[in-house]
This record gives C-alpha cells, sequence and structure tokens, in this order.
C-alpha cells in the first residue's frame, strides 16, 4: 500500500511553493469576500433577515474555512490538526448552508409554505451536526502518526483507507448538495417561468417590464449550483486520480484543485453575497459622503438605488391605472 509520503516525493520544492502561494491567494481573496458579507450583516440592520441570515452564515463558514486554510502549518502537529480537521468542518458547513438556502426558496415559492423562519433550529442542527459528525468520521479514519500534507493542506490519511474515508466524508455529501440544489433550482425557476408567461399573456406591457428583475432573478438562481460544481470539480477528479494512481501526481491538476477550491468562499460572497438589497444599503451609506469620496466608488453601487428606483415604476403606474 503506497503511503501518502511517496505520493508527496512526486511534488518539488517549487511545485509545493507554487500551489501554497495559489491556496493564499485564493483563500485570501475568499477571506476578505465572505468577510465582507458578514461585516454588512452586522452593520446594516436592514439586512437581518431570515433569507440574509442564512447568506451570513454561509459567509461566516466561508470566512472560517478560508482564515484556517491559510494558517495551518504541517510541521506542528497542532496547528496541522487544526488547519485539516477545522478546514473540513467549516467547508462542510458551506455547501450544506447552500442547501438550506436552496430550501428555503423552494419551499416559499413552489410549496408556499410561510413557516420557513420557525425552521432556523433545525436548519443549525442538520448544518452544524452533520458538519461535526462528517470530522468525527474523518477523524477515525486517520492514522495520526503520519502527519503530512497534500498540496497545500494538511492531512492525516493512511493510504487509501484514510483517502476513501475523505472522500466519504466530504465529497459524497459536497455531490449530494449539487445535487439537491440543481434539483431544487430547476423546479424553482420551472414555476416561475410557468407564472410569468401566463401573467404575461393576461396582461399588458407595463406587466412585462415589471417582470424583466424576476427573470433577472431567475438567471441568477441557475448559476447557484455552478459555484459548487467549479470550485470542486477539479478537486474530486484529483482525490479519484489520486486514489487509483497514488504514485502519479498531475502538477496541473493539483493546481487547479487548490485554486478553485480555494475561491469558493469569494464566489459565494459574489453571488449570495452582493444582491441589491446589499448594493442599496450601501449606496444609502454612500450618499452620506461628500461628492469628493463617492466618485471613487464603482458606479454599480452609487447608482443602485436609481436601479432601484426604476425598477418600481412599472408596478406603480399599472395600480395607477
Amino acid at each position: 500500500m503506497t503511503t501518502v509520503q511517496a505520493v508527496m516525493a512526486n511534488l518539488t520544492a517549487m511545485e509545493r511553493q507554487v500551489l501554497t502561494a495559489v491556496n493564499t491567494g485564493g483563500s485570501s481573496l475568499s477571506l476578505v469576500g465572505s468577510g465582507f458579507i458578514v461585516l454588512c450583516y452586522l452593520l446594516f440592520k436592514e439586512l437581518r433577515k431570515f433569507s440574509f441570515k442564512l447568506v451570513f452564515f454561509l459567509a461566516l463558514s466561508d470566512m472560517c474555512c478560508s482564515f484556517f486554510s491559510i494558517i495551518g502549518d504541517p510541521s506542528k502537529g497542532f496547528f496541522c490538526y487544526a488547519q485539516g480537521y477545522t478546514t473540513h468542518f467549516f467547508c462542510v458547513a458551506s455547501f450544506l448552508w447552500t442547501t438550506t438556502i436552496a430550501f428555503t426558496l423552494h419551499r416559499t415559492v413552489v410549496r408556499h409554505k410561510t413557516d420557513v423562519e420557525d425552521l432556523e433550529p433545525m436548519f443549525h442542527l442538520y448544518v452544524w451536526g452533520t458538519s461535526i459528525v462528517m470530522t468525527v468520521i474523518r477523524s477515525i479514519g486517520n492514522d495520526h502518526r503520519h502527519i503530512t500534507r497534500l498540496g497545500t493542506l494538511c492531512w492525516a490519511q493512511a493510504g487509501r483507507a484514510g483517502k476513501a474515508v475523505h472522500f466519504v466524508t466530504f465529497y459524497a455529501p459536497l455531490w449530494a448538495a449539487i445535487l439537491f440544489n440543481g434539483i431544487t433550482y430547476f423546479q424553482v425557476i420551472r414555476m416561475l417561468n410557468n407564472a410569468t408567461r401566463m401573467a404575461v399573456g393576461m396582461s399588458e406591457r407595463a406587466y412585462q417590464s415589471d417582470a424583466r428583475p424576476d427573470m433577472k432573478a431567475m438567471s441568477r438562481w441557475g448559476y447557484y449550483p455552478l459555484i459548487l460544481i467549479g470550485s470542486w470539480f477539479f478537486a474530486t477528479v484529483n482525490r479519484i486520480h489520486d486514489f487509483i494512481e497514488p504514485d502519479h501526481k498531475i502538477f496541473w491538476l493539483s493546481v487547479l484543485d487548490v485554486g478553485m477550491a480555494a475561491l469558493m468562499g469569494l464566489f459565494n460572497s459574489i453571488a449570495y453575497g452582493l444582491n441589491s438589497s446589499v448594493r442599496r444599503a450601501i449606496h444609502e451609506r454612500l450618499d452620506l459622503l461628500p461628492e469628493s469620496l463617492r466618485r471613487w466608488f464603482p458606479k454599480s453601487l452609487r447608482s443602485s438605488g436609481q436601479q432601484q428606483d426604476s425598477e418600481l415604476i412599472p408596478l406603480k403606474v399599472e395600480n395607477q391605472q
């Protein structure tokens, strides 16, 4: 049975430095992006709604996952455990929070239920409880006498058995979450598409222009499952390849593996966090600044309030008629 040390022997010192730089750079971007969403939630009271609270916990998980991905030190046993297990815990929690967002949207839009806020304790039990169980099971399948690192992360795997446990406790629930999110968003988008067609067919042009923001939202929801796929596709392929051919390491695949996984927090913060409510809250604060300072900010932030008003104009006209 080939050991992890033999696998790492195929990587040169330069290749390890490259992977470390890629991981640190990507994780730093994710840390900043997810930290920004957490900060917005804490500072702006109007964002403290149930839907954005789920985004807050998603960003918090991403922030912790990115932080521990950066600080791990394989030369020290304690810090190696800290990186390996806390990164595993918070990364699992991250993609599980995306399933609660998908479930909430499906329950509200498709099933027309209004009790989603009552399910918050169950969401926490489901996310944190599952993350703890997956992390504990992974620790049982590891050989702590042989601490090393795979790529830029700290692992304690005992050959094929340890790799199999890692795959079962991380990649299996990950792709189950991807499948659940894909099916859920497909049902939501299909129902809203059907409702929009029926409404447009029964309404005048004023409603057609009013439906455009909904169509933008639907197209955005379709990209949510792709975030997890894009972030973890190369990592999954790399784990499978490493399990089948442990003596042959593909460096470019490892770079894509580490880089895309490290950027997951940044992708989530952009897709889930930077919505119209966040931009509007930032815009309202920017209005308090002098014009000489406001011009340094992107136009998308300075004009978001005006865009939001323009989206409401058709609705007002329709109500007046």
